[in-house]
């Protein structure tokens, strides 16, 4: 069964291309964590935010 955040992401990726291609040219490691752990992106900008983040820790 999907979980939620799963859910919400996916939604994102499917209604707005523009979103569907940073994330597909994120690298693995950033897409699985923004899988896993993405539950309060629910927009374009929520996903940007969050990629930002996590590339800037490495």
């Amino acid at each position: 069964m999907m979980n939620q955040n799963t859910c919400d992401l996916n939604k994102l990726l499917q209604q707005d291309q523009n979103a569907n291609q940073f994330f597909c040219s994120l690298p693995e490691y950033v897409q699985e964590t923004i899988r896993e752990r993405g539950q309060n992106i629910h927009c374009a900008d929520d996903l940007h935010r969050y990629a930002e983040n996590l590339l800037e820790c490495i």
